[in-house]
């Protein structure tokens, strides 16, 4: 028999209702007592490492979680880990980079509707990914939610209150579980080498979403305080190029102060390509910049932090951002 330890982290799951809204309220050991089905299937332990909404989460708290699943890694043939739907993205990217080559299922979830409501989608997702974590052939990181399995580095919330909240982006479900049977459409092999962990990330990235007609004045404002910027264009990618070429100019500032530069796309499917228009390749071709291609912007910005968690030079972060972890990039 299977043995799955549930890592419980707050969120909706696990929230009650306050005077102020909804709070991650519910231990652990109370959550699992409203999915007695899963009793006789599989040995189950739990452990609560902190109560948060979703929001509150940071990079302390995915390392946490990670060092959690280290210590405990060898006793337990899996883990379900129960985490608020709002960042749940960033904490399944994370993990992807922060636990590597894992032959064991790393299966995140969590639901709109707490646990204890009358209309919940809580104990199906439970459900779900005891299922998932519990399949000989399961491994690595992963989202299961509304009955879809996803990559860890490809998921995105793309609806803020129904029960189907994650998407897939540019590239396919794993899995998919139906009246309680699992679809497996992706076959996983299993690592051949060693799992790996990391402990630390670099938390100073900076996310700058272009508009119509911003002043390139505001690198000046991050280089003090940042040392990745990730700049999100408009359609396939580029950099505004009237003004003197002002924003050219800040990019080569901040390129020659030793930090460095991501391009992504402000638009969610089908990934960047810079070299299609000449807004782009002035950039491309001139500067040693970072294309996120078809990567979802969660692993973008987690994949940066763990690649900038100490100092690299510039061939083997790039070896580093190009090499696909779990399935997050195509090039």
């Amino acid at each position: 028999m299977k043995r799955i330890l549930l890592i419980a982290t707050g969120g909706t799951i696990a929230s009650k209702r306050t005077g102020s809204g909804l709070s991650p309220m519910l231990e652990s050991d109370e959550i699992l007592k409203y999915v007695p089905s899963l009793s006789g299937k599989c040995l189950i332990d739990t452990i609560q490492i902190f109560k948060l909404d979703s929001t509150n989460m940071e990079a302390k708290h995915w390392i946490m979680i990670g060092e959690t699943i280290e210590k405990y890694y060898e006793n337990y043939d899996g883990f379900v880990i129960l985490h608020g739907t709002d960042t749940m993205a960033y904490t399944a990217a994370a993990l992807s980079y922060l636990v590597q080559d894992a032959k064991k299922p790393i299966v995140i979830t969590g639901s709109q509707r707490p646990i204890e409501g009358e209309v919940t989608d809580a104990k199906l997702n439970v459900s779900d990914s005891f299922l998932y974590a519990m399949d000989e052939n399961s491994c690595g990181v992963n989202i299961v939610f509304d009955g879809h399995v996803i990559a860890g580095t490809r998921a995105k919330k793309t609806r803020s209150k129904s029960f189907n909240a994650f998407s897939s982006i540019n590239y396919p479900d794993i899995a998919e579980v139906r009246n309680n049977k699992l679809i497996r459409y992706i076959n996983q092999p299993k690592p051949l080498g060693p799992v790996r962990f990391y402990h630390t990330m670099n938390e100073k990235v900076f996310l700058l979403k272009l508009i119509p007609g911003q002043d390139a004045r505001i690198f000046k404002f991050l280089k003090a305080y940042y040392d990745i910027l990730i700049i999100e264009s408009f359609g396939v990618g580029g950099i505004p190029s009237s003004e003197a070429d002002s924003f050219i100019a800040a990019i080569n500032d901040w390129i020659q102060s030793g930090k460095a530069i991501a391009m992504t796309t402000q638009v969610s499917h089908e990934g960047s390509d810079l070299g299609i228009y000449s807004v782009g390749s002035q950039v491309k071709d001139k500067f040693n910049i970072f294309e996120a291609y078809d990567m979802t912007l969660e692993a973008l910005i987690t994949k940066l932090m763990w690649i900038y968690a100490d100092k690299k030079d510039d061939v083997l972060a790039k070896e580093l951002f190009y090499r696909q972890i779990n399935h997050d990039i195509i090039l």
